[in-house]
């Protein structure tokens, strides 16, 4: 490894997300990694061609993998057989093997929207006007649907996931480097996911968000826990976003994405060290 780290930053500049601008985001925090490493950008269809020649992978706003799931299929195992290093590390549990984790997470008692795979499950879910039901791979709202109690029994479950649709006061974010939890932003509005203000997580809160954290286990690289805040006042894990999460950087002061690069920079550092 050179004193300057070579990284392969892979992004979709082109990808239109709703309510966010995914280029912007990565051109700067690109931009700013370049203090301390050389980086190159990258789309992921393009990865595995390319990561031979760089001393890191770092995955980013690189876009829903059911647009491109060959080539990403084809990147991990690569990866895996050539030892490259990877930022996030290819061993998550959570969105980067696709949503079947909140079965599980549900199943072991965790605080999460109530999710079902399969039909003899419906059951575990509790009797609302209205339930979710999404893609295992889903990502970005792709092929989500809302539908009737009856409507439910008819689903096929083939990849598919059901969940009550939950009535919430809001959604929060938190973001983490590593295990440390960096900042958190909310969406005061329900109708406005990614209309985010500044959030200043309780003790409680914090302990919720590092619980998942601490269950995925990945000894580095950047995690958003999402949840919603339950007219009730609890919260409910919606996703653990461990492949490529949006990051809001445009979105906090200029202290906190300043302390957030250099802990960035400080994990791709450990990372490439191991």
């Amino acid at each position: 490894m050179t004193s300057r780290p070579t990284l392969l930053y892979v992004t979709d500049l082109g990808y239109q997300a709703r309510g966010r601008r995914y280029c912007d985001e990565d051109i700067n925090l690109s931009g700013r990694l370049r203090a301390d490493f050389t980086v190159a950008l990258c789309h992921p269809s393009q990865v595995t061609a390319l990561m031979d020649d760089f001393d890191a992978v770092v995955v980013r706003n690189s876009g829903p993998v059911l647009h491109y799931r060959d080539e990403y299929e084809a990147f991990r195992s690569a990866a895996r057989s050539r030892g490259t290093r990877v930022y996030n590390p290819l061993t998550g549990r959570a969105d980067m093997v696709g949503k079947r984790y909140l079965v599980d997470l549900t199943v072991d008692g965790y605080p999460v929207i109530p999710t079902v795979d399969r039909p003899a499950d419906l059951h575990r879910l509790p009797e609302v006007a209205q339930y979710v039901v999404k893609p295992v791979a889903g990502a970005d709202s792709i092929g989500l649907r809302v539908v009737a109690r009856d409507e439910l029994d008819r689903v096929g479950f083939d990849q598919l996931l059901a969940q009550p649709r939950i009535d919430f006061r809001y959604e929060v974010s938190f973001y983490f480097v590593d295990h440390e939890l960096q900042y958190a932003l909310h969406a005061p509005d329900p109708e406005q996911r990614w209309l985010l203000r500044r959030y200043d997580p309780t003790p409680a809160d914090r302990d919720f968000a590092q619980r998942f954290v601490d269950w995925n286990g990945l000894a580095h690289g950047i995690q958003r826990v999402d949840a919603c805040r339950t007219v009730d006042g609890e919260l409910l894990l919606v996703e653990l976003e461990d492949l490529n999460p949006y990051l809001s950087l445009d979105l906090v002061d200029d202290d906190t994405r300043a302390a957030f690069v250099a802990n960035l920079g400080a994990s791709i550092r450990g990372l490439l060290s191991r």
